[in-house]
């Protein structure tokens, strides 16, 4: 009989979007993936890191979660769920739940632990059983690795590459081989959260990591042998390098630079061979997410007219209302751009994910490292503030404007 195996990851429970709440999409999300786990007659659920949205959940955020688990088990009683840390989320929170996990079929990792110098295996090594009970694969769980976990950073300076990659391409190395020894060659599926070299970022959606800033490991540098690599932390869903190394993606967009992503999971199915093979599915977008910006931005009287084009159906409760980011051209406001594009909004059943103002790219006459070198104590207070005044609106400040700045620092002197 087939193993059954779903990907995904960049859950971000408790995310909010400019102030709103995501739970009603997440509430759907699971629902969806709970349907999914059922149709497609699923043996183990692979979450490869942010689970959640910040190292402090909310009770109402791990309330979920836990609900969300226990309801798949229901639908697949011998339903083994592996559930890693990321980046984003509180590693020991993670594993917290410990014995009361293990009662619903899951695994959680949030941290790498060792006995002897060895990986533990018994943490991180998670065999997965079809329906009839045989044992059809593995899942090396491996988190998002933190300091802590890379022993390895003492690597000499005179080799080549990041010590950080390097030591996290140790980490994989010796993970494998340890579980090779155990397990012969049975296929065997890692996770990873973690930024691997030609992974397409979202633009402001994603912190660059490994650890220290230092990011992008190469991946040519995971084990052969491995059978596919479930990863996480890039939140466009893709393949990266070859077709077994892949990113599920997030599982709806969680900023406007997702909006146009098509969101889903991926399906891994085993053959009693153990032939792969990989189905992406895609998943319903819960809540609609516009991004109005006409040719190069719009105009704020352009604003109200493409509102009325989306066919806004003013009955919806706000948590099912759409989400709209603005996209302005540069231009002079009395009230503020921002105040003036949500007072429009205001008055229609959308919620703001946000208002950019779109500028034209200036040749910059200095190179990037002379104007490194310009010191900030060397420029007025007035300069910088109309060189942030036009950042911010497209244009120079007028004489109104200069006027309450330099109120602004008489008030500040007298003080």
């Amino acid at each position: 009989m087939a193993l059954k195996i779903l990907h995904t990851a960049d859950w971000h429970i408790g995310q909010s979007l400019n102030g709103w709440s995501r739970t009603y999409e997440h509430q759907q999300f699971f629902s969806e993936l709970e349907e999914l786990i059922e149709r497609h007659e699923v043996d183990a659920l692979v979450v490869a890191g942010d689970v959640f949205d910040n190292q402090n959940p909310s009770a109402d955020a791990t309330q979920m979660l836990y609900e969300a688990l226990a309801r798949f088990r229901e639908k697949r009683p011998h339903l083994i769920t592996v559930l890693t840390a990321g980046n984003h989320d509180p590693a020991g929170r993670v594993e917290a739940p410990g014995v009361l996990f293990q009662k619903i079929g899951v695994q959680a990792v949030g941290m790498v632990r060792r006995q002897d110098g060895l990986l533990d295996l018994s943490h991180h090594l998670v065999p997965l059983m079809d329906s009839d009970g045989a044992v059809k694969a593995y899942v090396l769980a491996l988190p998002f690795p933190r300091a802590t976990d890379l022993p390895g950073l003492s690597f000499s300076s005179s080799e080549e590459g990041s010590p950080v990659v390097r030591a996290v391409a140790a980490l994989y190395e010796a993970a494998v081989s340890q579980a090779r020894e155990q397990i012969g060659k049975i296929p065997l599926v890692a996770t990873g959260h973690l930024h691997v070299a030609g992974g397409l970022e979202s633009e402001g959606a994603e912190r660059r990591i490994l650890i220290g800033g230092e990011h992008a490991m190469p991946w040519e540098q995971f084990p052969d042998d491995l059978t596919y690599v479930a990863l996480g932390h890039l939140h466009k869903p893709q393949k990266v390098g070859k077709e077994t190394i892949r990113y599920s993606g997030s599982p709806f967009p969680l900023s406007v630079t997702e909006q146009n992503y098509k969101h889903g999971v991926n399906l891994l199915s085993f053959s009693d061979e153990g032939v792969l093979s990989i189905e992406r599915l895609e998943l319903t977008r819960p809540v609609p997410f516009h991004r109005l910006k006409g040719d190069g931005g719009l105009l704020l009287e352009e604003l109200e007219p493409a509102l009325v084009g989306l066919g806004l159906d003013g009955e919806l409760p706000v948590e099912q209302q759409p989400f709209v980011h603005v996209d302005l051209k540069p231009q002079v406001s009395a009230g503020g751009l921002k105040a003036e594009v949500d007072q429009i909004l205001a008055q229609y059943p959308v919620r703001s994910a946000g208002v950019s103002v779109l500028r034209p790219q200036r040749q910059e006459s200095v190179s990037a490292e002379a104007e490194s070198l310009i010191r900030l104590a060397e420029i007025q207070p007035d300069e910088l503030f109309k060189s942030a005044f036009e950042r911010v609106h497209g244009v120079a400040p007028d004489a109104k404007h200069l006027d309450y700045f330099y109120r602004a620092i008489a008030d500040a002197e007298v003080e």
